[in-house]
């Protein structure tokens, strides 16, 4: 297994990512009309594109600790599936903001929470979230730093906190087949944080 995950392993990166595109989109277009469509129909799914790309960072990065997979011979997956990541992240909320104050309910926070009502916490973990994603693009200029590690830390808090925030607010997510992709999506990003935080650092101890 360890060697077919070498030798597949960027074909297994990038179809993983593939699918993390794909399947969002596919779900999307199954609960909304594309007719009249608004910004409000937009802005949900580049949300959960970015949470599967994400995703795929947390599991190859498992695979390639598992399989011994060489870090040099990574490619352009990260940096490419990096950047749609950041550039999703901030248009998933800044297209709602937006439109929010085009449509007269003024300006952040109190835009979403009026639309939004009696769902402050689950609002509130997705800008737990964006903040924490935002952080780690700080990378270039702290990653020497000794508290650089609790930053890296933090990502898996904003995963979490992500997975419950479209669990409860996702149209998308709350529909048929695509609710059993998001819970792939949790329990292999458990396992995947498991084996390298615990089960990896345990065998190079």
């Amino acid at each position: 297994m360890k060697e077919f995950i070498r030798q597949k392993f960027l074909a297994i990166e990038w179809t993983l990512g593939g699918l993390a595109i794909v399947l969002p989109v596919v779900a999307w277009l199954g609960v909304r009309t594309l007719n009249g469509i608004s910004v409000y129909d937009i802005f949900p799914p580049l949300g959960l594109i970015a949470f599967g790309l994400m995703w795929t960072h947390f599991v190859m990065g498992a695979l390639r600790r598992y399989s011994g997979y060489d870090k040099k011979g990574h490619g352009l997956y990260m940096p490419v599936s990096m950047g749609l990541v950041l550039g999703l992240i901030i248009l998933h909320p800044g297209l709602l903001l937006l439109q929010l104050y085009k449509d007269g309910y003024g300006l952040p926070p109190l835009s979403y929470l009026t639309v939004y009502e009696n769902q402050e916490v689950y609002l509130a973990l997705g800008s737990l979230g964006l903040t924490i994603f935002l952080a780690f693009e700080l990378k270039r200029w702290f990653a020497h730093k000794t508290w650089w590690k609790y930053i890296e830390l933090l990502q898996i808090i904003g995963m979490a906190a992500i997975f419950i925030h479209a669990l409860e607010l996702g149209r998308e997510v709350r529909t048929g087949w695509f609710m059993g992709v998001w819970w792939v999506y949790g329990i292999t990003l458990a396992v995947a944080v498991i084996y390298s935080r615990l089960v990896y650092k345990k065998k190079e101890a």
